[in-house]
């Protein structure tokens, strides 16, 4: 019998955790981690006692803010996230956390997953940048998932696996939720000029350009993949977190998000086409079907989707505590990487009228 899913870390238990796991824990201790780092939900590691177990795993509940858990669970972001281990995880080609417990309730979006804890390995601050050697073995990797799917993720969205990013749900919900959080961070954060002229006509641009970004060839689409999310471990072994946001659309759109707001602004000026070219010729010699992979198309969908991920830093602002430094200098780096990028892609020209 499944353990039943906790209402809060509270109820995370040596019993609790012996329930769903199989394995013979007789202590635990939690402790919060990722503040600064993430926010659709609460992560902690669990210390373990017992046989046949780990000395700690990751437990991932619902957010502990009332906005962002109103975001995720409108976004089924925790029910995709369950789905993805339950049936995508084994054909990824690159390392992520075993899971040893995911459920959700589809109804309400209550939701727990144990998964292993890496904090072994290597990390990435995204504040800090990841550095060009590094972003092409994430680029690698990118192009590897990307290309294992391309021209085939419909059928994901389809059967509820995934969701489009041409879906109904992110225009009724996206400039909502990026209004909340532009108003939030006009006033605590100095905006860029560049940002300023995007912000307040970014609400009118989220369906054209979620709208273009669907349109096919469609791929596996990580939907968050930053250097917060991605870690390296013996002989730089790849390893990627996080899949609440998987979707269905096009790869570019990953690959801009990651270039954008991953690297510093200095290396993005600098390596921009390098990793896009790089991209390209990954996907194709992972098997795509050459006459599906069209480059000059495939920029235009990168230029979209950089613009669209202005929606990242702001509506995650929503749910920080933007007086702790972390979460202060995340949302910021973001923001001056994405100024860099509305200057030198020429962003703005893609906004309606």
């Amino acid at each position: 019998m499944t353990a039943a899913i906790p209402t809060s870390i509270d109820e995370v238990t040596a019993q609790w955790m012996s329930d769903a796991t199989g394995w013979n824990v007789t202590a635990l201790r939690n402790e919060i981690i990722g503040v600064g780092v993430g926010v659709a939900s609460a992560v902690y590691r669990s210390h373990l006692t017992g046989s046949g177990c780990p000395t700690s795993v990751i437990v991932k509940l619902p957010a502990l803010d009332p906005n962002a858990v109103f975001t995720s669970a409108v976004l089924r972001m925790y029910i995709r996230e369950v789905k993805f281990f339950k049936t995508l995880a084994k054909d990824v080609p690159f390392r992520i956390s075993k899971s040893y417990y995911g459920e959700v309730n589809e109804e309400t979006s209550q939701f727990a997953m144990v998964v292993e804890d890496l904090g072994s390995l290597r990390i990435v601050d995204q504040v800090k940048g990841m550095v060009i050697e590094d972003a092409r073995r994430a680029v690698d990797g990118l192009a590897g998932m990307h290309a294992k799917w391309w021209g085939k993720a419909d059928a994901l969205a389809t059967n509820g696996t995934t969701i489009s990013l041409g879906d109904p749900i992110y225009p009724a919900v996206v400039p909502m939720v990026f209004a909340e959080g532009w108003e939030k961070c006009t006033k605590e954060i100095k905006m860029p000029d560049s940002i300023m002229q995007v912000g307040p006509r970014f609400g009118g641009a989220v369906a054209p350009l979620l709208s273009s970004l669907a349109q096919g060839p469609n791929t596996l689409a990580h939907g968050d993949y930053r250097a917060d999310n991605i870690m390296f471990g013996d002989n730089n072994e790849l390893v990627v977190l996080d899949f609440q946001l998987i979707g269905t659309g096009i790869g570019a759109y990953d690959l801009a998000y990651f270039v954008t707001q991953s690297i510093t602004a200095e290396d993005a000026s600098r390596y921009e086409r390098e990793l896009f070219d790089r991209w390209i010729d990954g996907v194709l010699s992972h098997g795509a079907p050459r006459d599906l992979v069209d480059k000059k198309a495939l920029w235009q969908h990168y230029r979209s989707a950089a613009l669209f991920c202005l929606a990242y830093p702001i509506i995650a602002s929503r749910g920080m505590d933007l007086t702790d430094k972390r979460s202060f200098d995340l949302v910021d780096c973001m923001n001056t990487r994405f100024d860099r990028a509305v200057r030198e892609l020429n962003l703005v020209e893609l906004l309606p009228a």
